[in-house]
């Protein structure tokens, strides 16, 4: 499945909010990182261990939601609170599909 994404009048108001030069060059570092292990050297400068916990949960999360788990089974698993669990899955329902596309390029 092809993804595009542009940014315009159209896109998503979230994604306009974070339409500008140094986010755009947060992501563009990010592209420019080859390795799991540059991923580890680069997220270890940048973030705390608790932010990068967060988002590996959320991807977590997301991926379990789209197994079919419940919450229970999510929560039991990753320790994710309900309220998490919810924020994800309204991501999943009403979101730019994010989630979806990066899980599957992983194949998960």
């Amino acid at each position: 499945m092809l993804y595009t994404v542009t940014i315009g009048d159209d896109h998503p108001v979230q994604l306009k909010k974070l339409n500008d030069k140094s986010i755009d060059q947060l992501f563009e570092a990010i592209l420019t990182l080859g390795s799991v292990e540059e991923c580890y050297v680069f997220f270890d400068d940048l973030c705390t261990v608790n932010e990068i916990q967060s988002l590996s949960q959320r991807l977590e999360v997301a991926r379990m939601l789209g197994k079919g788990c419940t919450y229970n089974q999510i929560e039991a698993e990753t320790g994710a609170s309900t309220a998490t669990i919810s924020r994800v899955k309204r991501c999943l329902n009403y979101g730019n599909d994010g989630y979806k596309m990066t899980l599957e390029r992983l194949g998960r």
